[in-house]
């Protein structure tokens, strides 16, 4: 567990990363202008976007059924409430704990292995970053926008690793152990620490596609990963036309680049980083007037984030479960992951 001092270190650079990404999303905005555009904001799209979001959860729910299945039949309504119920804390609560208490909740409750659930979270991640890369390739394939050959140049090795990354990913699926052996020797030329923290990570990706011996479920996976993010790319488009922020529906690939770099930066919830990755994204490439970007950055963060972590709180009402409760539940669920031996089997809710 990281030490009380860790845990203050992380939370000081997380809040001076909030303030100063708040600060450079802010500056130079016509607050009138930006609470004009808000307010000019179709409605009917932003409806759609909400319905959108929650059927981005059911896809999310459907693949973790998927990723599951060499270690159980995982119930659909389990892995739909874990789910929103460990983003919404990864939304409000620091250190992303919802990434550690959602496997751990759904191995409670079906009786999996607290250890082998979370491998397949970490199949997810990965699952996400090949197909966002995909998409960004799409976008750079079919756009007439400049976007600069250094930008084309690392786009285009992105999207081969990606593609690579899936090839592998499919052949290791069988043989996960061949896998393992080639990454841990990679692993230990990294000096010190860095072979230690990629030696815990290999052991658990690997520990991942040890359970996907089912190449058909890691396909099945990665075709519910192509329409979940289809279907956040809809939302974004949807939110920036409703705004009168305009570009291309491939354009929303590109943005969803600067989004999911935004949201891997320890802010909470997003708030500024996401922002700041949107408007970046839609001023410098599609000419987007900025007070409009920052109006459309703030209805899609809102509408992205409010609506799930309702029903996430609400789900934990009914579940008898807190935030308070959660982040104590911390330590227990990061201790049940790293003992692969031990089973939650016979635990219930």
């Amino acid at each position: 567990m990281p030490s009380g001092r860790q845990v203050r270190w992380h939370t000081l650079i997380a809040a001076a990363l909030t303030i100063g990404l708040l600060w450079w999303f802010l500056r130079n905005l016509n607050f009138r202008e930006v609470w004009s555009a808000m307010r000019g904001a179709r409605l009917w799209p932003i409806v759609l976007v909400v319905l959108v979001t929650f059927q981005t959860y059911v896809f999310r729910a459907w693949r973790w059924q998927a990723l599951l299945l060499p270690i159980g039949r995982a119930r659909f309504s389990t892995a739909l409430r874990t789910t929103v119920i460990g983003f919404t804390a990864t939304f409000l609560l620091p250190g992303r704990i919802g990434e550690v208490l959602r496997p751990y909740l759904l191995a409670r409750r079906e009786g999996f292995s607290a250890a082998a659930t979370f491998a397949t979270v970490i199949v997810e991640r990965i699952l996400d970053l090949v197909t966002v890369l995909l998409l960004f390739g799409v976008f750079l394939l079919t756009t007439s926008l400049d976007v600069g050959e250094q930008v084309k140049l690392g786009g285009g090795i992105a999207t081969g690793v990606a593609i690579a990354a899936l090839v592998v990913m499919a052949v290791s699926a069988g043989h996960p152990e061949r896998l393992g052996r080639w990454t841990e020797r990679a692993a230990r030329l990294l000096p010190g620490r860095g072979a230690e923290v990629a030696g815990r990570f290999v052991h658990t990706f690997v520990g991942g596609l040890a359970v996907m011996r089912r190449p058909g479920a890691l396909a099945s996976a990665m075709a519910l990963s192509v329409l979940l993010w289809i279907s956040i790319a809809v939302g974004v488009w949807l939110t920036s036309m409703a705004l009168e922020v305009r570009f291309g529906f491939a354009g929303s690939f590109l943005v969803l680049m600067f989004l999911v770099v935004g949201v891997a930066l320890p802010t909470p919830a997003g708030v500024g980083s996401f922002h700041a990755m949107y408007k970046w994204a839609v001023v410098d490439f599609f000419a987007a007037d900025p007070d409009r970007a920052a109006a459309a950055a703030i209805v899609l963060h809102l509408v992205t984030f409010a609506p799930i972590s309702l029903v996430g709180l609400v789900f934990m009402a009914q579940d008898g479960l807190s935030l308070f409760g959660l982040k104590r539940m911390q330590s227990t669920a990061e201790a049940a992951e790293a003992q692969p031996e031990k089973s939650t089997s016979g635990v219930t809710n």
